[in-house]
């Protein structure tokens, strides 16, 4: 008989077959999603993950077909990060039910946010998260947006004394909150951060990765595609024909090579409701990334379109 790991993890690859056989052998042929090290620990997390907020927010709409079908192509891959954060209570009710299942369950990396403000408040979000993802431990739970950072932070810090938190952090996704953020790394030393970062904002380069680093902090990623801005600005360029030198063959890899090949970085969130545009996605952490001299190189093309 299979191991219990070995038999959910054949369920999961098993039930994305539908999505898979009709893609380019390429991508059939890609192995495991390389991994990165949580700093200080000996897990490893894959390096392309699932920003949820879009297709959850979809499911009013949509159901939850489209998104569990975005999410065993990730497993498919060896991915398991899911990076979410509070909705409504019918919608986390049924994403609830989908991260829930079987072959789900046991799977996924879950990090959750809070982004309300109050200390009642937040521990209410919060105890809602656990109840509705039917999870009383949740991956990471991290503070949204700095959001009453002062007065969440020890409601986190006891989660994790308690158990309901493996690992606590902040986000970002704007460049003016980066003073803020550094402050918060050097006095508290969080477990994660997750800011934005892309091929054109590049200015978590500067301070904010290289103290991540000296401190052992990981590092996720937000808005690899600046939220769509980014097709929105190379729609009708051609990729440089030098970037089959690091093995890119279209304008998402561009990004996401750009920013995998930064020591700093754990993991990056792409977010989509497409499987085959998730495929995509997977495809950058395969084949050579760029050197500095080269991203250098990808800075100022992509300044210039």
């Amino acid at each position: 008989m299979l191991a219990e790991t070995s038999r959910r993890e054949f369920l999961a690859r098993f039930s994305a077959m539908g999505v898979l056989c009709s893609l380019p052998f390429r991508v059939l042929a890609m192995q495991s999603l390389p991994e990165r090290s949580i700093p200080g620990t000996d897990e490893m997390l894959p390096v392309i993950g699932f920003g949820s907020t879009k297709a959850v927010r979809q499911i009013p709409s949509a159901g939850t077909a489209t998104l569990e079908r975005v999410i065993r192509t990730l497993l498919s891959h060896g991915g398991r990060v899911v990076d979410t954060g509070p909705r409504s209570v019918e919608i986390d009710t049924e994403f609830g039910h989908l991260l829930d299942q079987p072959d789900f369950r046991d799977q996924l990396f879950i990090a959750t946010k809070v982004n309300t403000t109050g200390k009642d408040a937040g521990i209410a979000q919060f105890r809602q998260t656990q109840r509705l993802f039917g999870r009383r431990r949740l991956d990471l739970v991290q503070i949204q947006s700095l959001n009453d950072l002062e007065v969440h932070w020890p409601s986190l810090r006891n989660w994790q004394e308690d158990g309901d938190a493996r690992y606590i952090g902040v986000t970002v996704a704007d460049e003016e909150q980066y003073p803020a953020l550094e402050t918060f790394m050097q006095r508290e030393s969080p477990d994660f951060v997750q800011l934005n970062y892309s091929v054109m904002e590049t200015l978590a380069e500067s301070t904010l990765l290289p103290l991540a680093q000296e401190m052992g902090i990981a590092v996720l990623v937000n808005g690899p595609f600046m939220n769509g801005e980014y097709f929105r600005r190379v729609r009708g360029h051609d990729l440089p024909a030098w970037a089959t030198e690091f093995d890119c063959t279209g304008w998402a890899e561009f990004s996401l090579k750009y920013i995998l090949a930064h020591p700093a970085i754990t993991c990056v969130l792409t977010e989509t409701t497409n499987p085959e545009h998730l495929e995509e996605n997977i495809q950058a952490a395969f084949g050579e990334l760029p050197g500095e001299t080269m991203k250098k190189r990808m800075r100022k093309h992509a300044q210039n379109l």
